[in-house]
């Protein structure tokens, strides 16, 4: 909004950026926040070497915020490690996903006849396009479901697994009778991803998520954004139905459009489930995982008898968000029953032993007033993926409610030529 002209003030009711989705330090923080009794021990080092998630998420490295950070130039405030593997849960044991051709021929997540069928529908997603039918081997891609294009490939059902939730990274198997195309689009898109760095197609900022809330709000202040934290929301003032300001400390900054999370206007929000998320300090990597510093792993539902996939990120002192020596690995799914804890045991069972470990359950909300008449565009609480594909989606959705036309990743991209040209390379 301020790169196209607005004007454009930023009021947070916390001291610190990102809001949900912040990085919590020094580590004293983060035990107050979870109403954790006396201070983390000796052994957990300094407090200041900690920047802890409580939202984990990694950015595709071919994706939507990757596009949005290099356009807008938020990359000159931040620098991003690769994360070294993504795994997936079957049987009890974690494998890799298979990344390249050749690890996908050397995978015991298959059988040999499998790997070959499997091989042969990796080269039609690298090739589909929609533009061409001759790439489309007879595929239609409004009309054929996903099923049927894992049978025309005779895919078993540990293959479709994988491939649905660890590649396509669905959190259910709705998408299995819904027409293929988007998912062969997030297939290529995890494929693409991965071809630019090769060990997995995550990408993940030093210092933690909380470093890109600061980016944004650095590339604001440069087309002349106010950011204002610490400041308590007192009231939006609504006349005639619409938004005209907002009250803080006695004072009113008026506005024509209002953005904002759920949690500062609930009456115009619905809830629409929960996410437990579960953040656990060790001094070891995760078992099976050649040691890596930093993975994901993905638990697809139907390996434990659920409706929604079980996630965990890991990542380490090697991202500076832990002391020497620690690792923090987040675990986080949507809630199914009245024991959300017992929910995430598969998982948890794959970290032991944990130091300590800090438990979330929150609510998540949508928002029921789409801001036409009101001019209040509310966002979408986080939801349990694990990375920004979704949140980006939000985020052009405001765009679009806001400004009538849809999110434009070229014109954005003129803009900027615009406004910093050949000056802003001195």
């Amino acid at each position: 909004m301020s790169v196209k002209g607005k004007k454009v003030l930023h009021m947070d009711r916390n001291s610190y950026y990102g809001a949900e989705s912040a990085s919590i330090t020094p580590l004293e923080d983060l035990y107050k926040r979870f109403s954790i009794p006396g201070s983390p021990p000796e052994s957990m080092g300094k407090g200041r070497d900690w920047n802890v998630d409580l939202i984990p998420k990694f950015l595709m490295a071919n994706g939507q915020l990757v596009r949005m950070l290099l356009i807008t130039q938020v990359t000159r405030y931040l620098d991003f490690k690769v994360i070294e593997g993504s795994f997936v849960y079957k049987k009890g044991s974690i494998y890799k996903v298979p990344s390249t051709e050749a690890e996908a021929l050397a995978s015991s997540l298959m059988g040999l006849f499998e790997k070959r069928r499997f091989r042969k529908f990796l080269v039609f997603v690298a090739n589909f396009d929609e533009s061409d039918p001759k790439t489309m081997e007879g595929v239609d891609p409004a009309k054929m479901t996903m099923r049927d294009v894992y049978k025309k490939f005779d895919l078993g059902q540990d293959v479709i697994d994988f491939t649905g939730h660890s590649l396509a990274l669905y959190r259910t198997d709705d998408y299995l009778d819904q027409p293929c195309l988007d998912t062969i689009n997030r297939i290529k898109l995890y494929s693409e991803s991965l071809a630019r760095y090769g060990k997995s197609p995550y990408l993940y900022p030093l210092y933690g998520l909380g470093e890109l809330p600061q980016g944004f709000a650095r590339l604001s202040a440069i087309y002349g954004g106010t950011y204002m934290l610490n400041k308590p929301i007192e009231e939006i003032v609504m006349e005639n139905g619409r938004v005209v300001g907002v009250k803080s400390e006695g004072e009113i900054a008026r506005c024509k459009q209002l953005i904002c999370d759920p949690s500062y206007i609930m009456d115009k929000v619905s809830k629409v489930g929960q996410v437990i998320r579960v953040i656990c300090i060790m001094n070891h990597p995760i078992k099976n995982t050649s040691d890596a510093n930093s993975c994901q792993i993905i638990i697809p539902q139907n390996q434990v008898n659920r409706k929604h996939d079980i996630y965990v990120c890991m990542i380490s002192y090697a991202h500076n968000v832990a002391a020497q020596g620690k690792y923090v690995a987040i675990v986080s799914t949507t809630v199914e029953t009245g024991d959300p804890e017992k929910e995430i045991k598969p998982a948890l069972d794959l970290l032991e032993p944990v130091e300590q470990k800090f438990v979330s359950i929150s609510d998540q909300y949508k928002p029921t007033d789409m801001g036409a008449e009101s001019q209040v565009f509310i966002s979408r609480t986080y939801d349990a993926t694990t990375h920004f594909e979704t949140t980006c989606d939000d985020i052009k959705d405001i765009y679009k409610r806001m400004t009538g036309t849809e999110f434009d990743f070229a014109e954005m991209e003129r803009k900027k030529n615009d406004i910093f040209g050949d000056a802003g390379d001195q």
